[in-house]
């Protein structure tokens, strides 16, 4: 937290003139891989921006987001797509109008109806705090040999999705994040030094979910974030015999977060 102000006390030096007191609580385990540095910068950095419309009561709802966005990129990169709701871009591509860099915006262009109804039910495989934190994992690409190689895939892979999107391909989409979400972690554990976020469940639940998938013919599919706990994406029509195959069959599982997302 004092890291993160005095990297946006340049932009906010009004914040010189006050004492803070915060106070924070998570419903979800913390540094294990589920985005709590995104909660949480993404909240704090959204309470600035109240306290600078306080100041300046002509601020824009177009600027308040914005610098929002911004701001909250200074404590963690995913918290600077936490500030909209809905399906946000974060980083320059040639293909996505107003993308750049220093702050999300939200999407741009045609969502298929499919898409703006999905569940992410998530399956808490470790709730300990990672060894390897998200910011130091970041660290190992900047000499990787695969660096650059990755960095093109994953640009071309926006393009993919940008038409899947339009089209409503849900068994494409599908297969692309969890595509992303493999050579995420082949990323790591191919840097010097090598490290394994996954745990040995996380590749049970993986497993679990081909067989499932292929038994059934339903649209459920994985994702990984930086750790070990697994992100289970489906749209909320298959909702309740995935609900009842998790409590049949993942019952190993340490918890299950079940969200809507739309």
């Amino acid at each position: 937290m004092l890291e993160f102000f005095h990297r946006i006390s340049f932009y906010c030096s009004y914040l010189k003139n006050f004492n803070f007191v915060i106070e924070t609580i998570n419903t979800f385990p913390h540094s294990s891989g589920l985005a709590s540095s995104a909660s949480s910068m993404s909240s704090l950095a959204l309470c600035i921006m109240e306290i600078e419309k306080k100041l300046v009561p002509s601020l824009n709802e177009d600027f308040f987001f914005k610098k929002a966005s911004f701001l909250a990129r200074l404590g963690s990169g995913s918290a600077c797509r936490s500030i909209y709701p809905g399906l946000v871009v974060w980083g320059f591509h040639k293909s996505i109008s107003g993308s750049n860099n220093f702050y999300s915006i939200p999407y741009p262009y045609k969502v298929h109806p499919i898409f703006t109804q999905m569940e992410d039910t998530i399956l808490v495989i470790d709730d300990k705090p990672k060894k390897l934190l998200s910011s130091k994992g970041h660290k190992l690409m900047n000499n990787h040999p695969y660096a650059r190689d990755r960095y093109k895939s994953a640009n071309k892979n926006m393009d993919k999705m940008i038409s899947i999107l339009k089209t409503g391909d849900i068994r494409s989409f599908g297969e692309l994040i969890e595509h992303e979400a493999l050579t995420l972690h082949a990323m790591t554990m191919t840097s010097s030094p090598y490290f394994f976020w996954m745990k040995p469940n996380t590749l049970h639940v993986i497993y679990k979910i081909f067989e499932f998938r292929h038994q059934s013919k339903i649209n459920i599919f994985f994702t990984l974030d930086a750790g070990a706990n697994v992100h289970l994406i489906y749209p909320i029509q298959e909702r309740g015999p995935i609900l009842k195959w998790i409590d049949n069959d993942l019952f190993f599982c340490k918890k299950i977060i079940k969200s809507f997302c739309k």
